[in-house]
């Protein structure tokens, strides 16, 4: 296999078949040694969270295939950590699409003059950059079509698809008593059909998920989703 790209949470090889496998780490984002899913930095390494992000993962992709959801995903090796993926190719250098449902995290950091901490955000869509040196800035429809990243046609599916996901994993995590403040996504255009799919994974690491008002760490949200499954 050839290793094409290392990132900060998994490493991307090229398939013969034409496929993509992903390998899980244990690294999760976030700052000196505190874990936070909208961190454009590595802050600590959990033992497990690999195999644990890639078991919550295949879960809510294999849930969402059910529901006729075009996602990126073929299978998963959960003791090798990998995940084997169809290609797709990402909007311009790489979008991350947030849907927000309290207000916790960046979006407090920018709106704390107007928002107040957990309060309550009616699926709420924001599209930032993937862009480490400029801290992953935000970025509006109009701009994104003006900059040739995304259609405003395109945006539109995007912020649907969005919603409709994450309205999905919300009522999954529901179920287990656990409610779900934030989650990021990440989408591309599948090779050879520009069909828009969901990519990368569905994981504790990019969410914040509390249960009776108190944050749940990603190990732990793991082994709440998938008790019994």
């Amino acid at each position: 296999m050839e290793r094409i790209y290392t990132g900060k949470t998994k490493d991307v090889f090229k398939l013969e078949d034409g496929n993509f496998l992903l390998k899980f780490k244990d690294d999760v984002t976030g700052e000196n040694g505190v874990f936070d899913p909208g961190a454009n930095t590595v802050g600590l390494t959990i033992e497990g969270a690999g195999q644990a992000g890639l078991r919550l993962t295949k879960f809510f992709f294999e849930k969402l295939q059910e529901k006729g959801i075009h996602t990126h995903y073929v299978d998963a090796n959960i003791a090798e950590a990998t995940m084997t993926v169809k290609p797709a190719n990402v909007f311009g250098k790489g979008l991350e699409v947030i849907c927000r449902y309290r207000a916790v995290g960046s979006f407090l950091r920018r709106y704390g003059a107007y928002a107040t901490d957990g309060q309550e955000l009616d699926a709420f869509v924001e599209v930032t950059i993937k862009d480490d040196e400029r801290e992953d800035p935000p970025i509006t429809s109009d701009a994104l079509d003006m900059l040739g990243i995304l259609t405003k046609e395109e945006y539109a599916v995007l912020k649907e698809q969005t919603q409709k996901i994450g309205a999905v994993v919300k009522a999954e995590m529901a179920k287990k008593g656990l409610d779900l403040y934030d989650i990021k996504f990440e989408f591309g255009r599948e090779q050879g059909t520009g069909t828009i799919l969901l990519i990368d994974e569905i994981s504790g690491g990019n969410m914040r998920a509390y249960k009776d008002g108190e944050y749940i760490e990603p190990l732990k949200l793991e082994q709440l989703m998938l008790a019994g499954e």
